[in-house]
């Protein structure tokens, strides 16, 4: 508290950092972190702040842009920190780039809560980094129990990307979880981040004939594995993980993403007053629809406050 009261001095009020993928691969997501950000920041100033003790402290986010990439983000902390002299930083959104944050934020004692990053080493051993989202082993467990007893399947390949944490972390934890359901893995493939041809690995899964197709990567990258696998003439049920939420995913699939599935951590049905009333606030200020890490990235910006108060 103490903490937050000298930040708190200063001419722009209450500085919170967010660290966030506003250009790069998954730029859309950004856009929606940054949309959470700035309706939450006028929710707050609109009644008048903070309450920090017996005085209102307006706040400023200070919104940076990550890149998604983790030499980009351990920039941004280090500005954010030394430069802007924040008290809190919301971010990132990607596991591997909150894993890139994380030892800075530790370091220098300031708090770092990642709306999206569900890779469990983000937080693991960390006395100030925390997330607002569930993790990896439990997502794991949950598509491949769906996978099993929803689906019926009785064999499953992955394809993922094996140099980013987040998709190698959830890959793993399905194969496994997959495997002590009673299911068997035929196809454990992976690609590098930015690959475009998918088809030498989609040749193999094909020729293993699974069942269901895991596909726990970016709603920048599936459509195009989905469509490779289609003109290979893959016919498996495809599923995959929270990554495939934001609305740019069907506007690049298509038609092929008809009859698949993914986990989230949101819906937009949720039949929560408090939820009804964000997601209609978000669609009229932005005219768009509310993904996962909008509404996650909300939840973090109320959960810092709460905490600081």
């Amino acid at each position: 508290l103490a903490l937050f009261g000298v930040a708190g001095c200063e001419d722009k009020g209450l500085a919170i950092g967010v660290s966030a993928p506003l250009s790069g691969d998954i730029a859309a997501l950004g856009q929606s972190t940054r949309n959470a950000v700035l309706l939450a920041q006028e929710e707050i100033n609109a009644k008048g702040g903070i309450r920090i003790g017996d005085k209102l402290e307006k706040i400023t986010f200070i919104i940076e842009d990550d890149e998604n990439r983790p030499e980009s983000t351990a920039t941004v902390f280090q500005k954010l920190i030394n430069q802007d002299r924040v008290v809190a930083i919301i971010g990132s959104q990607s596991s591997k780039c909150s894993n890139a944050g994380a030892p800075i934020a530790e370091s220098a004692g300031i708090p770092q809560l990642s709306p999206w990053s569900t890779n469990p080493n983000v937080t693991r051993g960390r006395k100030y980094v925390f997330r607002s989202c569930f993790i990896d082993p439990f997502q794991g467990k949950e598509v491949a129990k769906f996978a099993r007893d929803t689906m019926k399947a009785r064999t499953a390949a992955v394809l993922y990307d094996v140099a980013s944490d987040y998709n190698k972390g959830i890959a793993e934890v399905f194969r496994d979880e997959f495997a002590r359901a009673g299911g068997r893995i035929v196809g454990f493939e992976t690609y590098n981040t930015n690959d475009k041809d998918f088809s030498a690995q989609l040749c193999k899964i094909k020729g293993a004939n699974p069942d269901i197709l895991f596909l726990p990567n970016y709603f920048n990258e599936v459509p195009l594995q989905i469509q490779q696998a289609r003109k290979l003439g893959l016919t498996c049920k495809v599923i995959g993980s929270d990554s495939w939420d934001n609305p740019e995913l069907i506007k690049l699939g298509g038609r092929e993403m008809e009859g698949t599935y993914f986990t989230n951590h949101y819906s937009p049905d949720v039949d929560r007053p408090a939820s009804r009333e964000f997601i209609a606030k978000y669609r009229k200020k932005f005219n768009a629809p509310v993904d996962a890490a909008a509404a996650l990235t909300y939840d973090s910006v109320y959960i810092l406050v709460q905490a600081i108060e």
